[in-house]
């Protein structure tokens, strides 16, 4: 076991170690205009971006002539990766729960994501709760452990949820998802905001015990610390600023009332997830600071999205806010690119502006802008090769590499496929045999 764990990180040691130019790309920054040239990679960062650069010595070369580099794709509100129900819905308040307790790393949905072209998640808590759990930023590490694929320092958040499912519309059992049980409180609107504001005036008075704990620590003394409480830990990180909220809302009406509960308890909604009607109410949302991460093209699915339009992201980014476009779909996940292009397509935007949506504009809604989201010298080398031009319906992702570790790879993934399906044959053959044999001798008729 020992000998085998040994020859496969000697086997991964090159990765890490090798100096990587991609050259002879369009290379499309996002933050820097778009050019012609080379990407230099050291020690898993970008080190140089430009039409001439300096070749390293010993350095892998990736030809990438006549074809694209984007930054990965950000997705800012995904829930793949995920070991069971996304949902701890028995409950108004689950924010004692956290996802980074059920990660999956062997999903293959973080496999193909990568094929897509994603290099980063934040992966959420459902929306049965109005305060939901807690969440998680990933780098789609495929082969690594749970722990291998969290993005260091990220911000921590919380899920928050507004209208039709923390309210349980339709189906007081539990909604699409979530855990089935009784008839919970809040069943209206109404009660999805005093379920919030009820759970932040406990984590209030919880902070003032913690600050005053911590006053007389600071004067010398030696007091009893206050009783820890899980629930009210992460909400009052939230009310420190130490944590962000994600926040899933559709209606106009809900989005003004929880800028108003925000504002009321002194901090800041970082996104409004969804927000299919955030057009209506783009002014409040820029006003308040607070970002949105919506659908490109989702509507009419249900009651609160039948006033959606596909020019809701390009209408609130023109007036001023941070907006990013999400899967919530490990499908649309693969495509988010394309979701980027229909920004372009309905509100009109320049490619730099609609590419933004999926790299840059959510990195800034993670606050993780100072390390990817953008091909500058310095950030992490995250980057996605397309074969096209990657805001086509026919643009392929060639290569993605995270942190100058390449993690995907088009030619390998295609050429490996027949040993790979030879394999399962091969174990579909074995499990076959290792199936006990019926009275008499003879094996059951398949």
């Amino acid at each position: 076991m020992r000998k085998s764990w040994i020859v496969a990180l000697a086997a991964l040691a090159p990765l890490y170690a090798q100096n990587i130019v991609i050259q002879n790309a369009t290379i499309m920054t996002v933050t820097k205009g778009t050019l012609q040239g080379s990407v230099v990679i050291k020690d898993g960062k970008i080190a140089e971006v430009g039409e001439k650069v300096m070749m390293p010595q010993n350095a892998t070369v990736i030809d990438a002539g006549g074809q694209y580099v984007i930054p990965g794709i950000i997705d800012c509100h995904s829930h793949i990766a995920v070991d069971g129900n996304v949902n701890e819905g028995s409950v108004s308040v689950s924010s004692m729960v956290n996802i980074k307790d059920v990660i999956n790393p062997e999903d293959i949905a973080i496999y193909r994501a990568l094929a897509g072209g994603v290099t980063t998640a934040n992966i959420l808590h459902g929306s049965a709760n109005p305060i939901g759990g807690q969440t998680l930023v990933l780098k789609m590490r495929w082969g690594k452990d749970a722990q291998g694929m969290i993005f260091e320092g990220a911000m921590p958040g919380i899920k928050f949820a507004l209208g039709e499912n923390p309210k349980r519309s339709g189906n007081p059992q539990g909604g699409r998802g979530a855990t089935q049980t009784a008839a919970r409180y809040p069943a209206t609107r109404m009660g999805v905001e005093d379920t919030i504001r009820e759970a932040l005036n406990e984590a209030k008075d919880y902070k003032a015990e913690w600050d005053e704990y911590g006053a007389k620590v600071a004067r010398g003394e030696h007091p009893i610390p206050p009783r820890k409480d899980l629930k009210l830990e992460p909400l009052k990180e939230v009310l420190e600023g130490k944590r962000y909220v994600h926040a899933h809302c559709y209606r106009e009406d809900e989005i003004l009332m929880l800028l108003r509960v925000a504002d009321d308890y002194g901090f800041k909604i970082r996104t409004l997830q969804h927000v299919l009607e955030g057009y209506k109410v783009a002014e409040e949302i820029a006003a308040s600071g607070t970002g949105a991460s919506t659908f490109s093209d989702w509507w009419a699915y249900k009651i609160e999205a039948y006033d959606a339009i596909p020019y809701n992201a390009a209408l609130m980014q023109k007036k001023g806010i941070v907006v990013s476009l999400n899967s919530d779909d490990e499908e649309l996940m693969r495509h988010l690119n394309t979701e980027a292009a229909k920004a372009m397509k309905y509100g009109g935007m320049n490619e730099t502006d609609a590419l933004a949506m999926v790299t840059i504009n959510p990195a800034k809604q993670l606050g993780i802008d100072g390390r990817v989201g953008s091909i500058e010298a310095g950030k992490d080398a995250d980057l996605a090769i397309y074969d096209k031009y990657p805001l086509s319906d026919y643009a392929k992702v060639q290569k993605v590499l995270i942190d100058g570790q390449l993690y995907f790879d088009r030619d390998s993934d295609v050429s490996g496929r027949p040993a790979k399906a030879l394999e399962k044959q091969k174990l579909i053959e074995k499990e076959k045999q290792s199936q006990p044999k019926p009275a008499g001798g003879r094996r059951p008729v398949e």
